[in-house]
């Protein structure tokens, strides 16, 4: 049994692979070859973000990971295990987060880790998990194209900035979660609109690292992960009602005020946030700051926020060329190409977008691919779970328009009834969802025990 890449999706494979009491190699290049976004040889890296999103069920991101977590996962239990405060998100130390990862998969005695380029597809005989991620090495993404007859899809991704926490000023800068839900996790940097549009113009005029796949002007991106200097190309409010949006922010020094009109008066035109990195808060991201600036660029530009006047800088945003299958054409929703079902694919090389659902599918193409190596049938979701409507989806969304896809409510089947209020229909789907996954689960007796 062989998993090719140790990613969210390669790791999480891997570990259901050797639970279910099948042996495997779990194949990872770096360090002896690093790819344009990692940054460390360790299992699972969290390239773009430390958050695995929301983590109420009443989310989309949330409920997949409630899903995950009764379903045994590995990444998500880890990830639990090293969380960081973040409002009503999961983020986590990235790096105890992905040591202690790599240590559990090197440790297992059904692992083999082998630290090594894989070049070549799997034989036609070989139960095998493709896992290598939106960022797959260029001669096996060469041999990938060849059986699959199709060029690959690909979009621009990008990746935020990390600060020094010690050289944030917090005369200027505040602590405060939006709409003061949990406790203070982030540091808010407020903007007045003079500063706002003298930020907007530097982001518009700055200079960009070359991409070397394409131009700029030809190359695309994911519409859910754009970089901030895009977002400024699009309109002069347009960061303030995404990544820059004030809605819900309050100072504490501005006075306990709880009129909402009062609030609203007093409110920053825009402020920037940062998102707790380590457990020990030393090191900040700036949320939504994905970006393709040169470095120097980033430093200059970065430090107009108020706040961040002095702010050391321990990684800068890049931007990397992300490929996904046109899967809608090759895959079934149990994972396994179609032109060889032994070989199956999970994480965002499918064309799903978002660590989690990475995971969720690592965690179905492993347990598929043990119940081939078992002789059992393997699985398809149900589809009114968020992990089965995203794998149902990347099989059966019309190709001539595929695009990666986050989990969203979206994608779930329409509810009996219509519910007009938007938290009671998220909570609606959510119940039917885990419902559901309990009666799958109960009538899939044995794989479950396999794994227990």
């Amino acid at each position: 049994m062989l998993v090719i890449g140790a990613g969210l999706a390669g790791t999480e494979a891997a570990w259901q692979i050797a639970a279910c009491g099948v042996p495997v190699r779990l194949v990872e290049m770096r360090p002896l070859r690093r790819s344009p976004a990692h940054h460390s040889p360790e299992f699972a890296e969290l390239v773009c973000s430390n958050s695995f999103g929301a983590l109420s069920s009443d989310r989309a991101a949330g409920l997949l990971q409630t899903e995950l977590r009764q379903l045994g996962s590995v990444v998500i239990a880890t990830a639990d295990q090293h969380a960081v405060p973040a409002g009503g998100a999961l983020a986590v130390d990235r790096g105890r987060y992905s040591a202690a990862l790599t240590a559990a998969l090197e440790q297992h005695p059904l692992v083999t880790v082998e630290r090594r380029e894989q070049t070549t597809l799997p034989g036609p005989g070989q139960i095998a998990v493709l896992a290598t991620g939106p960022l797959t090495s260029e001669p096996l993404a060469e041999q990938l194209r060849a059986f699959t007859g199709r060029a690959d899809c690909h979009f621009f991704d990008a990746a935020s900035p990390i600060v020094e926490g010690e050289s944030i000023d917090l005369g200027l800068a505040f602590r405060a979660s939006r709409y003061d839900k949990g406790d203070a996790d982030y540091i808010n940097c407020p903007m007045d609109r003079e500063q706002y549009l003298a930020f907007r113009e530097a982001l518009l005029t700055a200079e960009q690292a070359e991409l070397k796949d394409f131009e700029q002007e030809h190359a695309s991106f994911f519409e859910g992960c754009l970089p901030i200097e895009e977002l400024a190309r699009r309109g002069e409010d347009t960061m303030r009602y995404g990544p820059l949006k004030p809605i819900g922010l309050w100072d504490p020094r501005w006075g306990d005020v709880n009129d909402r009109e009062v609030r609203r008066a007093r409110r920053a035109y825009a402020v920037v946030q940062l998102r707790q990195e380590d457990r020990d808060g030393r090191l900040w991201n700036l949320v939504g700051f994905q970006t393709n600036l040169r470095w120097g660029e980033q430093k200059r530009v970065l430090r107009l926020i108020p706040g961040l006047e002095n702010a050391e800088f321990v990684r800068f945003g890049v931007m990397h060329r992300n490929t996904f299958l046109e899967a809608p054409q090759l895959l079934d929703p149990t994972l396994q190409f179609r032109l060889r079902p032994s070989l199956l694919a999970a994480g965002q090389i499918t064309g799903t977008e978002g660590y989690a659902a990475a995971v969720a599918g690592g965690w179905l193409a492993g347990t598929n691919a043990a119940r081939l190596a078992l002789g059992l049938e393997p699985l398809a979701l149900p589809p009114t779970t968020m992990m089965g409507a995203l794998t149902h989806f990347i099989a059966e969304a019309p190709s001539d328009r595929f695009q990666p896809m986050p989990p969203n409510f979206g994608l779930l089947p329409e509810l009996p009834e219509r519910i007009r209020d938007k938290r009671r229909r998220y909570g609606a789907y959510r119940d039917r969802a885990l419902a559901d996954l309990a009666l799958w689960r109960e009538r899939h007796q044995l794989a479950t025990s396999l794994k227990t």
